[in-house]
């Protein structure tokens, strides 16, 4: 099982960028030396009071930190950009990560962010759903000439293609059923969101299957999940530490609409360790490694992202956090 940090990378509005990115690089080194494989950043924009460095500029800037890992976006907002500037930027990763680079894609659900960039939210997945195709296109053929409902590319070729020729993987962020089955169809894997609880995912475990069968595709190489997870020296340190800072990432996903972050019938706060069971992994070392095998064994798990820092949680929580999982890592 190979294992990820989905860094944390948005901000109070009076936090110092200067600290915060050097925070980053450090886990960044921490986690190559403590045997993880991957590197994950997010997109989102217009966050204030939020503050939020974008995924190609950050993901440059911690390249250099993490020689040998892969890289890769969680996720870039595909249904509200253009597939061409996706294109070249993505593969202008895959040459300054040596290779190790992997598009994730998602539709995007907050409306705000669509109208500023002049983009309908209701053409979200057509758009989606046509770029996809198109980047394959740009990164694998020399010409390309496109005349889609929502793209236009008159016989040019890309400025800069993957490194050892032909696509890079491209995984797909979804967490209802008719993206999951999107994301069966038109995706190399299915990046499933750290908010689905465990029964829910195997519900849609059953139907991505299916969709694969229907569309005569192979279950992809790697299947990765999503996870929010903290690792403390005891069970109830680690739920000392990770609590508040989990409840007030969850309650700005709420105030922006992102679906399943909260109940209909009770308040987050008031319902938050209920939403937190058979969810997320906030556990001691021993408590932490059986959820891993049971994902592992459940739906065939063999690339935990975790994302285990938010608003609140302190660099050294979050590096005593990379070290317990490194021991994991090693077990497993």
């Amino acid at each position: 099982m190979k294992f990820g940090i989905f860094l944390a990378t948005q901000w109070p509005e009076r936090a110092s960028l200067e600290q915060e990115i050097g925070n980053l690089a450090a886990q960044v080194r921490a986690v190559k030396d403590n045997g993880f494989s991957s590197v994950w950043v997010g997109q989102h924009v217009l966050t204030r009071p939020l503050q939020m460095v974008q995924t190609t500029a950050l993901l440059s800037r911690l390249a250099v930190e993490g020689e040998g890992l892969t890289f890769g976006s969680c996720i870039t907002l595909l249904g509200m950009m253009h597939p061409v500037m996706v294109a070249e930027e993505a593969a202008s990763l895959d040459w300054i990560t040596g290779g190790k680079f992997v598009l994730g894609v998602g539709i995007g659900y907050r409306k705000e962010e669509f109208e500023a960039l002049n983009v309908p939210f209701e053409d979200r997945v057509g758009r989606f759903e046509e770029a996809v195709p198109l980047i394959r296109r740009l990164w694998s053929e020399e010409w390309v000439a496109h005349a889609g409902a929502h793209f236009t590319v008159n016989n040019l070729g890309a400025s800069i293609r993957p490194c050892n020729g032909g696509s890079l993987p491209i995984w797909i962020g979804a967490q209802v059923p008719r993206a999951v089955r999107r994301a069966a169809g038109l995706g190399d894997a299915w990046l499933p969101s750290p908010t689905p609880d465990f029964d829910v995912l195997e519900k849609f475990f059953r139907i991505y299957r299916a969709a694969r069968k229907d569309a005569g595709l192979a279950m992809p190489e790697s299947q990765p999940l999503i996870r929010e997870c903290f690792v403390g020296a005891t069970h109830d340190a680690a739920m000392r530490a990770a609590r508040d800072p989990l409840l007030a990432k969850y309650e700005s996903y709420a105030s922006w609409g992102e679906t399943g972050s909260t109940s209909s019938d009770t308040s987050l706060a008031a319902g938050f360790d209920d939403f937190m069971a058979n969810r997320f992994i906030v556990a001691d070392e021993a408590e932490t490694a059986d959820q891993f095998a049971r994902y592992r064994d459940a739906f065939g798990i063999d690339h935990m992202i975790l994302r285990i820092q938010w608003p609140g949680l302190p660099q050294s929580d979050v590096i005593g956090c990379i070290e317990r999982l490194g021991r994991i890592a090693a077990r497993l």
